[in-house]
């Protein structure tokens, strides 16, 4: 178990498979998602609580650390060139940096179509749907998604740049943790990869804990993999020094 678990918990959570989730984390805490039966995928997108008009950058996010993959010691990054988040552990080695969310025609093409009027819970949620009702809690819509990360899926390229989708990436028991440097909403969905090829829809849960982070050493591997991330925990800094925090305690809307 990581050193993060080992300290008391400050909430847990099992998201079933198909659901949406988000919390506000303040600056100073991780969040520790474990896939617990193996294939799980969480679709995530994170804003400034704040200022939801900051949000999550794929690009800038890949290119200024100079990967295609995220994985232990990137940074996740802001519009803004600040820092949400480092990835401070991962068994997985690998997460989907490109691969988007299904929506309702694709989960449809390929798994059939079913309906919450008849189906209730069985039936086949999408990503993309899936996020929207999330983030239309805190008043934002189509135009404020943009791409996410999925983690616990896998994604390679070829010589020729053909995308393909690596099944059985994620193992029961494998673990993320984010390190949240500063305060974030966090907006999930535990719907399928959109590249998955299984028969089968895909309805697999995923667990989450929330804890407090450890102090950050002058040779953190997040800080120090890249001169770029340095530059963003710097923007961070001065940021936090000009701006009081809201939120305190972590603000929750639970799963459903």
């Amino acid at each position: 178990m990581n050193t993060n678990l080992q300290q008391q918990s400050i909430y847990k959570e099992h998201i079933p498979g198909a659901s949406h989730w988000s919390m506000v984390i303040p600056a100073g805490h991780t969040l520790t998602l474990t896939d617990p039966e193996g294939g799980s995928n969480v679709s995530m997108l994170f804003y400034n609580p704040n200022n939801l008009l900051e949000r999550y950058n794929a690009p800038d996010t890949l290119k200024c650390q100079h990967t295609f993959k995220l994985t232990k010691g990137h940074c996740l990054y802001s519009d803004m060139g600040r820092i949400f988040c480092s990835i401070i552990h991962d068994d997985t080695q690998w997460i989907d940096s490109v691969g988007g969310v299904a929506n309702k025609q694709k989960v449809q093409d390929k798994w059939g179509a079913r309906d919450y009027q008849t189906d209730r819970n069985a039936w086949l949620q999408n990503g993309y749907d899936s996020l929207l009702v999330e983030v239309a809690k805190y008043g934002l819509g189509k135009r404020d998604l943009s791409a996410n990360i999925n983690i616990f899926s896998k994604v390679k390229t070829d010589d020729e740049g053909e995308l393909s989708f690596v099944e059985g990436h994620s193992k029961a028991g494998d673990q993320v943790q984010l390190r949240f440097e500063m305060d974030t909403l966090v907006v999930l969905t535990t719907c399928p990869h959109p590249m998955n090829p299984a028969s089968e829809y895909p309805n697999l849960p995923t667990e989450l804990c929330l804890t407090k982070s450890a102090p950050i050493s002058d040779d953190d591997e997040c800080l120090t993999s890249c001169d770029e991330n340095g530059r963003g925990f710097e923007n961070n800094r001065r940021y936090q020094c000009t701006h009081s925090h809201h939120h305190t305690s972590p603000t929750l809307s639970g799963a459903q």
